[in-house]
């Protein structure tokens, strides 16, 4: 059985296994304040080109967005988000666990707009309401679709005109500016936005995700917020590695194109077998439409999800390659869904 279900199946890439067991034995300071975590801070902020911003690092996506969340928001103030952005579909109601209620807006492609903010705005008036504050995106979307630049830099002039904080969850933000259709740089992010943060976990590391705190008014406490969230971890060390690992050179960057690579290559030979997509997704997730039928003679040899029912008999299915997935494994796909095809013909 081989998955296409996420992409952190596999463990991780074998340049940071080999970091982590060749420093093993090195006594360091702990609670993120060891050399090879401020080795890798450094780091990000010339690749940001930003001294001035705070970086942390955490384990894992859910625990950063509410353990970031929640130190932006006063008690009174809520998060703007898509119906299919992820705090709000598959965190277990970890934003709303810490206080702050989730104004779900409606959305196409994933991507949220200044028009769909302003409708929250416009409906919440008053002080018997809650306050919206932050506006939070995912790059790509938890659909795979991905924000141009220029779509990054109007919201970003809306929130900024409003008075609102622009974060965005870059869970698999290697694989958006990795893609063949993006056209920003991970500087961009560093100019235009509040907060965000470099996904890890999807991206080839153990696990980890670095947080950006862009705005000063963001800065203060954090590492307060963390210890009380359980994510100021004592072998902070095992996170510091990681990273600098990753950008020490650019395998943060090869490892999403060769993610990107495999599902492109998917994308592909299944649209030449004459399958349509629920949505475009330039990123690592594809949503094939497929046969019920041959939905289910997949799933005898892949693991994968079924996404959304289209019709009595098509359904979406969602395809995820990861930093690990290999050619040989998707050609394999493709030519058992060939095959499928031509056995029931």
């Amino acid at each position: 059985m081989y998955s296409f279900k996420n992409d952190y199946s596999e463990g991780a890439h074998p340049q940071i296994l080999e970091a982590l067991i060749d420093t093993n034995m090195e006594q360091v300071e702990g609670y993120g304040e060891d050399c090879y975590t401020l080795k890798a801070v450094k780091l990000l902020k010339q690749r940001i080109k930003r001294n001035d911003i705070d970086i942390h690092l955490l384990s894992g996506g859910t625990q950063t967005n509410l353990t970031a969340l929640s130190a932006f928001l006063r008690p009174h103030e809520a998060v703007i988000a898509a119906n299919t952005g992820h705090i709000l579909v598959h965190e277990t109601g970890a934003i709303e666990a810490t206080g702050h209620k989730i104004i779900s807006a409606e959305v196409r492609d994933g991507k949220l707009d200044s028009a769909l903010i302003k409708s929250a705005l416009d409906a919440h008036t008053d002080e018997h309401m809650v306050k919206p504050k932050l506006v939070y995106i995912s790059n790509p979307t938890e659909i795979g679709s991905i924000y141009k630049k220029r779509e990054l830099e109007k919201l970003s002039q809306f929130c900024k005109a409003n008075n609102l904080f622009l974060y965005v969850d870059g869970a698999r933000l290697g694989s958006a500016l990795c893609s063949e259709e993006n056209d920003m740089e991970l500087s961009d992010l560093g100019m235009l936005v509040d907060a965000f943060y470099i996904g890890g976990t999807k991206n080839g590391a153990l696990m980890g995700e670095a947080l950006v705190i862009c705005a000063d008014s963001l800065k203060e406490d954090f590492r307060f917020h963390m210890k009380q969230k359980g994510a100021l971890l004592a072998k902070g060390r095992l996170l510091g590695i990681q990273f600098l690992e990753l950008f020490r050179d650019n395998l943060y960057f090869d490892l999403a194109k060769h993610t990107n690579r495999m599902a492109g290559l998917l994308r592909k030979e299944i649209s030449q077998a004459g399958y349509p997509f629920l949505i475009h997704s330039p990123s690592n997730q594809i949503f094939p439409i497929l046969p019920n039928w041959l939905i289910a003679q997949l799933q005898v040899k892949y693991s994968f999800y079924v996404w959304e029912k289209v019709d009595t008999h098509t359904s979406a299915i969602r395809l995820v390659t990861s930093w690990a997935t290999t050619e040989d494994a998707v050609w394999t796909f493709i030519e058992d869904l060939k095959n499928a095809m031509v056995s029931d013909h």
